[in-house]
């Protein structure tokens, strides 16, 4: 394996991203993986209980447009947190996925 530069690193295209059928609001969308600062920003709002929309909040930062920019800003998550329950949480099933935080998964970080 080769040995990785910094600039290597920063080029890297390391967040995947699928799209997702949302029936509900008659199209698809693209979800990515959370970058580190946002998994920070999430743990924090969740264990300091500054979000009661924690699938809102997930779905405001990982929902992109082709070039993997978020469709959503922070100032959208409550309205977003009054869209229709079964949408938002396939869009954070997929998200939770892509950014490895079920369940499942902390338990093989666990492991390794």
């Amino acid at each position: 394996m080769a040995l990785l530069t910094r600039d290597a690193i920063l080029a890297a295209e390391d967040l995947p991203r699928e799209k997702v059928e949302v029936p509900e609001w008659g199209g698809e969308v693209w979800v990515r993986a959370m970058t580190a600062a946002e998994r920070d920003r999430l743990e924090e709002a969740v264990l300091d209980g500054k979000t009661a929309s924690v699938r809102a909040l997930v779905a405001a930062m990982c929902m992109v447009d082709e070039r993997g920019e978020r469709l959503f800003g922070d100032q959208d998550v409550e309205a977003l947190a009054r869209k229709n329950a079964q949408a938002l949480d396939r869009v954070f099933q997929v998200a939770r996925r892509l950014s490895r935080m079920r369940e499942a998964d902390v338990e093989d970080a666990e492991k390794n």
